[in-house]
């Protein structure tokens, strides 16, 4: 896609929008902001933003987890920090609670507290780059949810890319070495992934109707209800509460906990979160589902090189393979009737905040 800048793309956007003037579907006046392109790069650098902020936290995670604290407490930290932050966006948006309250829960307990969990537990036995490709999997069984549950029909492309996904899975985890991972860490990464799909189902059916929740609620309610559920699980009275007082290793590098810990909320989650949304309200959920595909690539390369975790050769291509996955499969529109049905379901299919089919992303 190309992309003008400056006084150039200014020009062209608002003669486009002049040309258009009163027809369907278009603005009735030129932006004030500088137009449609001025739009669409904001978009792209928040994407990258969210993209950059969702990766992170891994590398975050893991060193306190290697300290000594539980996964599930790392969990219970990042989500309810991030929950206490959201507090005033929950009461701005509190007659959600009451309007779509089914929605609300299994967004906590599946896009909040099951991704979390599951990934957190992962990167306690597995690389952080290889937790998240496997995650990434979650287009590829969005896919299969849309064919098999939905029956609907699906594109050839987004077959092909489920097809490429699974193999370059199988590169990553070196199927013919054994599965020489914790099997353990590999159910759990595919958990993350399973429980991704619910994200990206909950967040379709939270899009569509009259009764359409705001994206923000949901992710500050889903946080909330998610810290809760946690809370339940997690017993966070358990906690080793004195790793947080102290410093842990990364590399080599003694890094206070609690600096780890708020990137983790504030950055890794609270920001993540917010750019991924205001970025998909600027592109379409398939180009930021695009670059959220940047999350696995900078998670890998900053566990190279903050956490000193090597990949081979064999992984990294199948990485890269698992991510060209990834693209072909979200990017794929689903067959339907008509330009108007496809264009329909991107609108629908978006998710709240993630790197993927919108990432989303995420964590």
């Amino acid at each position: 896609m190309r992309v003008t800048t400056g006084d150039q793309a200014g020009a062209q956007a608002v003669s486009a929008a002049e040309g258009n003037w009163g027809q369907p579907g278009r603005p009735e006046k030129p932006a004030p902001d500088g137009g449609p392109a001025r739009a669409r790069n904001l978009g792209l650098v928040l994407a990258l933003i969210s993209a950059f902020a969702f990766g992170g936290s891994g590398v975050a995670a893991k060193p306190l987890i290697s300290a000594g604290l539980e996964p599930l407490h790392v969990t219970w930290l990042r989500v309810a920090g991030a929950a206490l932050v959201m507090l005033p966006v929950t009461w701005r948006h509190r007659r959600l609670l009451l309007r779509r309250p089914a929605l609300l829960l299994g967004f906590g307990l599946l896009a909040v507290a099951g991704v979390q969990a599951c990934y957190f537990a992962a990167l306690s036995r597995i690389p952080v780059g290889v937790a998240l490709l496997i995650e990434y999997l979650a287009p590829a069984l969005v896919l299969g949810w849309v064919r098999f549950v939905q029956r609907k029909p699906v594109t050839r492309a987004a077959a092909v890319g489920v097809v490429l996904a699974v193999g370059g899975l199988a590169c990553v985890v070196e199927v013919w070495a054994g599965l020489s991972f914790d099997p353990v860490g590999l159910v759990l990464a595919l958990g993350a992934a399973c429980c991704q799909v619910g994200y990206f189902v909950l967040s379709d059916h939270g899009s569509d109707g009259e009764d359409a929740a705001d994206p923000l609620g949901v992710i500050a309610y889903g946080l909330l209800i998610g810290a809760v559920l946690l809370t339940v699980v997690a017993r966070p009275w358990e906690m080793d509460w004195a790793v947080l007082g102290g410093s842990t290793d990364m590399a080599g590098t003694r890094v206070p906990a609690v600096l780890l810990l708020g990137w983790i909320v504030l950055i890794a989650t609270v920001l993540a979160y917010l750019t991924g949304i205001l970025s998909v309200r600027r592109l379409s959920p398939q180009v930021a589902g695009v670059v959220a595909c940047l999350e696995a690539v900078i998670a890998t390369v900053l566990a190279w090189v903050l956490l000193d975790e090597h990949l081979t050769a064999p992984q990294i291509v199948g990485g890269v393979i698992v991510l060209a996955g990834a693209f072909i499969a979200q990017s794929a529109t689903p067959k339907g009737n008509g330009a108007e049905e496809a264009d329909g379901s991107a609108a629908g299919g978006s998710s709240v905040g993630a790197p993927t089919p919108d990432r989303t992303s995420y964590r």
